[in-house]
């Protein structure tokens, strides 16, 4: 082998060696700006933190008031739910008031009927539109839903458990009974007792 072969084989062997030589790369770097953000990132994160714990504090108050007005407007509601309707009773109060102070001096006995029939007329429509209704009771079938029976009554005219009369009328608010009406109910007449006997001649 020549000089030169073997200068050029101590060469490549002093590389090679050279190259195995270096100390690995290490992360360090990397690492260290991780951990610089991180940091940085705290104190965001702690102020994001009590950002949301201060807007949940509000609409927890937010909710906490809305909740005594809707009391508040509720209540207000029930003590007053009768206002529209006295208003509506009103008139009728005053006509009643005219007709007592006419009828002291009145000499026209079928005027102050006419007058008394008017204001309770009145009376009834008010009344009926807030959906009180009277009960009509009379010839229809006894109903232990409208009706309360006083008494029964024979009557061969009519089916039996039919309301002969209305001692008491009821009243009803909307689908709801108020009152029941107090009747009297029809029952199968009985058989009389002077019938002819067949046996006796």
């Amino acid at each position: 082998m020549s000089d030169q072969e073997h200068k050029d084989e101590r060469k490549e062997i002093k590389v090679e060696f050279g190259d195995d030589a270096k100390e690995p790369a290490t992360d360090a770097p990397r690492e260290e700006a991780e951990t610089e953000a991180r940091e940085a990132e705290a104190p965001n994160a702690e102020e994001e933190i009590a950002m949301l714990k201060d807007r949940l504090l509000r609409q927890a108050a937010e909710f906490e008031n809305y909740k005594r007005r809707s009391v508040a407007d509720q209540e207000r509601l029930l003590n007053y739910a009768a206002e529209p309707f006295i208003a509506k009773l009103l008139p009728v109060i005053d006509d009643f008031e005219r007709s007592l102070t006419h009828m002291e001096n009145a000499k026209d006995i079928d005027a102050v009927r006419r007058g008394v029939t008017m204001v309770y007329e009145k009376l009834m429509k008010t009344l009926a539109e807030q959906g009180v209704e009277r009960i009509d009771s009379v010839g229809k079938p006894f109903d232990v839903d409208y009706h309360e029976a006083l008494m029964r009554q024979p009557d061969p005219d009519v089916e039996p458990y039919t309301v002969l009369q209305e001692v008491e009328p009821g009243y009803q608010y909307k689908d709801r009974v108020m009152r029941h009406a107090k009747v009297i109910v029809s029952e199968r007449p009985a058989e009389s007792d002077d019938k002819e006997n067949p046996n006796e001649a």
